[in-house]
């Protein structure tokens, strides 16, 4: 006869919320406790392959460490984003067709990615393309 028996995992989380290397921590924390008690509640006249079990534990390792890299990764860009703004503030931009143009005064990081903001008022999205034509 197999006994069942019922694992849970609670976890608390103070006001701010976890990043997303936090959450697959406990995510993988919470699979580790349910891969220890799938070992120790099988059946030993029928035990689980062990083949399939480390298969299962390596990719959720691989997605644990994907999280982690995809997180590096946009450090990385917003360090990228800091060095470009600060290199063209006080230089000629000018979109693709040349219909703005003007000296960058600021830049502004928004939904939509870096914008500069023209003496002229006007403001260039980066993303849709820019001529950088030297100092002012």
């Amino acid at each position: 006869m197999t006994t069942i028996t019922q694992t849970t995992s609670q976890v608390t989380t103070g006001s701010a919320a976890p990043s997303s290397a936090e959450k697959a921590s406990m995510d993988y924390d919470a699979f580790l406790q349910l891969f220890i008690a799938q070992m120790k509640n099988q059946d030993p006249m029928n035990p689980n392959d062990p083949t399939q079990s480390l298969a299962q534990l390596a990719s959720f390792s691989n997605v644990e460490q994907s999280i982690k890299l995809n997180e590096k990764l946009d450090r990385l860009i917003a360090a990228s984003d800091t060095t470009l703004a600060s290199a063209i503030i006080g230089r000629q931009m000018s979109n693709l067709d040349d219909s703005i143009s003007g000296v960058v005064v600021s830049v502004e990081n928004g939904p939509a990615g870096l914008s500069a903001i023209l003496d002229s008022g006007a403001t260039l999205l980066l993303s849709d393309g820019y001529r950088l034509t030297g100092h002012e």
